[in-house]
């Protein structure tokens, strides 16, 4: 969906793939959506939000961060510094073809 909102169906890649990863929970960091500073969801993010991400990453916590959606706050979006040690842990599958289903661009101008 994060893409699909940002992307013009005329700009749509021709070859998308998906990749499954299999991250374990002990190294996830979970961001709490109430410590993110008002207009989180605006576009452009405030760089207070950006701020968080770059904090994350000096600090050195976790291979991964949590974070929720500022699409659709209900879902989440997993973060990754491949920097980390515990990013090796992370099991990256091998890529599969990907395509938008056709009605998702039903009605978009």
């Amino acid at each position: 969906m994060e893409l699909f909102v940002n992307l013009d169906p005329g700009l749509a890649p021709p070859e998308l793939v998906f990749i499954a990863v299999d991250v374990p929970e002990d190294i996830i960091t979970t961001l709490d959506i109430a410590t993110l500073p008002s207009g989180w969801r605006t576009y452009p993010a405030p760089d207070a939000v950006k701020d968080i991400g770059t904090e994350w990453v000096k600090a050195g916590t976790s291979a991964a961060l949590l974070v929720p959606s500022a699409v659709m706050p209900e879902e989440r979006n997993l973060l990754f510094n491949p920097e980390h040690a515990d990013f090796r842990r992370v099991k990256i599958g091998k890529p599969s073809k990907f395509t938008f289903n056709g009605r998702m661009w039903k009605g978009r101008p």
